[in-house]
């Protein structure tokens, strides 16, 4: 069995995820691919993940890739997660993740409605309401949620959640019909009506804002495809990293490691995965560094991160899981960074990583602090030492 330890698995997360100097991609779509896609939850991620990856990159690159030439699009796909992906990428997310999302939305949405008592027949209130929806839509103009809410009565209505409690509320529905539909591929995230720090989406249907639908594929094909393009980018890996990744079942991922011919190898005593014709050996890299957003997908690969993340797991995710803003040298995560009320990119190194490493990742500050130009970018998920 091939056996790889730690020291070669950062070695390949250098080269394939475009981070290292040299070895970078050559434009926004470059780097969403080589990465699979990028995550799209928090608005600043998308264009800091990017800007790591892209020597020169600006906003208005990203932007232009966007809403102008649309060669990338945001989508709901794998852990009811939004991600941008490469357009041509978009059949194989929707059948191998995105129903999967999309049914587990329109049952729960039906559950939901009926149970509170809103609507005797959920299910036909929700065809009711999606079909009132891509009406609206398909002119091929843009709405606001504000908008698309006050044009179509069936979307009125809130579900209480929490009872009781001090952090309950009342929920409306009219947001879960826009996520079931988006997740289903009927209707996208178009243009953006806040800067690019902020994320206010106008909604469009599928057809107007691609020129088509998304081709429709089957599940097993695209899943095996899904998990072919993780083993390239994240590999090795195990089966419960793909499984996270995914948002699937332990059975559906051994069923697509199957369908790739994926073989074993040994990760310091674990089962990895990896293609059968990616068996070479990496080669030492040059010690990098990085300072990636959060939510980066480099940071958030995989499901077990011990190899890069070390003992900082309570530092730098939330309780929710989710990465906060991280400091990498030479494969490895030694510590965070935030922003002063100036705009200054202020490190929060976990460790003494050594005043040569200390110098360059200053360096990577200093160029990043002067790319935002006293913009601060606040995390939505901010970690634990970003708070500190």
């Amino acid at each position: 069995m091939r056996r790889m330890d730690a020291v070669e698995r950062r070695a390949r997360l250098a080269l394939r995820h475009s981070v290292v100097a040299g070895h970078r991609a050559g434009d926004v779509v470059e780097a969403a691919r080589s990465m699979i896609c990028l995550h799209g939850t928090d608005p600043v991620t998308v264009y800091l993940s990017a800007r790591a990856r892209v020597d020169g990159m600006t906003v208005s690159d990203l932007e232009r890739a966007l809403y102008v030439d649309r060669s990338l699009v945001k989508h709901l796909a794998m852990r009811r997660t939004l991600f941008v992906f490469p357009r041509a990428a978009l059949p194989l997310a929707q059948a191998g993740a995105s129903n999967r999302v999309a049914d587990s939305e329109r049952r729960r949405l039906i559950r939901d409605v009926e149970t509170a008592g809103l609507h005797r027949n959920g299910a036909l209130w929700l065809s009711t309401a999606s079909e009132q929806v891509l009406e609206l839509l398909s002119d091929g103009r843009e709405f606001t949620s504000s908008q698309v809410r006050d044009a179509v009565p069936a979307l009125e209505g809130s579900i209480a959640y929490g009872e009781g409690r001090p952090w309950g509320g009342r929920v409306p529905v009219g947001p879960r019909v826009m996520t079931t539909l988006s997740a289903a591929g009927r209707v996208l995230r178009a243009s953006n009506d806040g800067g690019w720090t902020t994320s206010r989406p106008r909604w469009a249907s599928t057809r107007s804002w691609l020129g088509e639908e998304i081709e429709p594929r089957s599940h097993a094909e695209c899943l095996a495809g899904l998990v072919q393009r993780w083993l390239r980018v994240f590999g090795p890996g195990t089966a419960a990293d793909i499984k996270w990744w995914l948002g699937s079942t332990v059975a559906a991922v051994h069923r697509a490691l199957s369908d790739v011919h994926a073989v074993e190898v040994d990760l310091d005593g674990q089962t990895g995965y990896l293609l059968p014709d990616d068996l070479e050996v990496t080669g030492p890299v040059e010690p990098w560094a990085a300072l990636l957003p959060p939510l980066d997908p480099t940071t958030m690969g995989w499901f077990e991160r011990t190899w890069y993340l070390g003992p900082y797991k309570a530092q730098l995710f939330d309780t929710t899981g989710n990465a906060g803003s991280t400091v990498w040298w030479d494969g490895r995560i030694v510590g965070g960074w935030r922003q002063s009320d100036t705009g200054e990119v202020v490190l929060q190194l976990l460790e003494d990583i050594g005043s040569h490493a200390q110098q360059v990742i200053e360096g990577e500050a200093a160029r990043l602090t002067e790319w935002l130009g006293g913009i601060r970018v606040l995390p939505r998920f901010p970690s634990p030492l970003w708070k500190t």
